[in-house]
Order: C-alpha cells, then structure tokens, then sequence
C-alpha cells in the first residue's frame, strides 16, 4: 500500500462522508495545519502503525469505553504500544470496572463506527456525554496521528492543537491517566 502525505483537506470531496468534510471544516475554521493519508480502511494496529508511521506521528490506540451499567462514557487515548486494563483506569478515574462501549452508543455520542474511533469525534459529542481520557505519554509526542471520523484517512496533527486548541473549541476537558506498559 502507497501511502501519500498531503497537506490539508482532499481537493476533491466527491465520494467522502459528509462527517469527514465536517472535520476538515472544523480543522480549517479553527486554522489548524495538517496533514492527511488516504488508505484502505484500517483495521488493525498493525496498519494503523504503517500508517503513524508515514505521518510521523504518535501511534495511538483510541478506546471507546463504559461502566457496566452503560451510564458513563469515556474515549481513551493510549500509546500503541500499551495495553489497557480496566483495573488501573477504574481507580484512577473512581468509576466501576469498564468495558468497551457498545457501537450504537458510539454512532450515537461520536458520529463514528469501530474502526474510525478518535480524539475528533468529540467534535460531534454536543451534550458532553463522553469524558476523554488520555494516556501522559501521548502528551509527549510532538504530533498525533488520528482519524478524521471515517478509517479510511489519517490527520497528522500537533499534539498541543489538538489538548490546547480543538478541545476547547468542541467545550471538552481530558483526564490524564497513567498506564503502565506490560
């Protein structure tokens, strides 16, 4: 797979979704530089990495996740390189053990399908009914690599845009939490 680095939104928009456009549209009015690659849906880490890795960028695991009773939602951001265990999370955050977040509730919150999760689908979650939470080793990393709500495209955005910026503008706070690696 050929993986092309442009500099901001598609010229041509014929055949994108119109939450993807919506992104871009955001990124724009809030002048925000990225870049972007367009690819075979990505599915697995493994893809996921080629491609972070063609952006230069933070390879980042985007979690969607609830509490039993599915009445807290959260999206976590995680190094690739670490696992997630409900353990250390639930008590760094006070909630009960969770798991990951059923599709509808996702498409509901996000505007997003498993697969395309990320960090700018907060920009459709109006009612803040998802709490971000974020790994301290993402906050590291000059820039990250995130998908524009569909898989089928990768940003590379700067890490401070996105925590400094874009949070703001979509009236989000994040939580910073601390995994370690296994």
């Amino acid at each position: 797979m050929e993986l092309i680095l442009y500099k901001g939104r598609p010229a041509q928009e014929d055949g994108r979704l119109e939450k993807e456009i919506r992104v871009y549209d955001l990124l724009d009015r809030l002048a925000l530089e990225y870049e972007r690659i367009d690819h075979e849906p990505a599915m697995t880490m493994e893809v996921c990495r080629d491609i972070d890795e063609a952006l230069g960028a933070t390879i980042c695991k985007n979690l969607f996740l609830c509490n039993r009773q599915k009445t807290q939602f959260y999206l976590l951001l995680i190094p690739g390189d670490k696992v997630f265990h409900t353990k250390e999370i639930s008590s760094q955050i006070g909630s009960a053990r969770l798991s990951f977040g059923d599709a509808e509730f996702m498409e509901e919150f996000l505007d997003i399908t498993p697969g395309s999760v990320s960090v700018l689908g907060l920009m459709n979650d109006t009612e803040n009914r998802v709490r971000l939470l974020v790994d301290e080793d993402i906050l590291k990393g000059e820039f990250l690599g995130c998908h524009p709500c569909v898989n089928t495209s990768s940003l590379k955005l700067r890490t401070k845009d996105i925590f400094d910026v874009f949070l703001k503008a979509v009236h989000h706070e994040m939580t910073v939490v601390r995994l370690g690696y296994v």
